[in-house]
């Protein structure tokens, strides 16, 4: 699945970046930059960023899963990184909606 269209990015790309960032540092804070800067590519649109977020999210709990994190590190690392998507999603919502009333103002 293409995730990134402007770069025509699959998953499983973005996916096997992150499990090898993580391979590196299993607790570094993995961004949509950081796994863009690893494949040598940089946003554009950056639409995708939080479809990439949710990719991020996806396959560090399930890295810490299979290297079995006990889960009193792993819970609250995941929620962390989730609570940062849905703030940066709000804003994002925030944004947009403003664009729209000056656009339609």
């Amino acid at each position: 699945m293409i995730v990134c269209s402007c770069n025509v990015i699959m998953r499983k790309d973005i996916e096997e970046v992150i499990t090898g960032l993580l391979v590196e540092d299993a607790w570094q804070l993995i961004t949509p930059g950081v796994v863009y800067h690893a494949m040598k590519k940089r946003g554009r649109c950056c639409g995708c960023f939080p479809n990439v977020i949710s990719i991020i999210v996806d396959v560090t709990e399930r890295y810490h899963r299979e290297i079995e994190t006990p889960d009193d590190k792993i819970i609250p690392f995941i929620q962390k990184i989730r609570a940062e998507h849905e703030r940066c999603e709000t804003a994002r919502m925030i944004a947009r909606q403003a664009r729209l009333r000056r656009t339609a103002a």
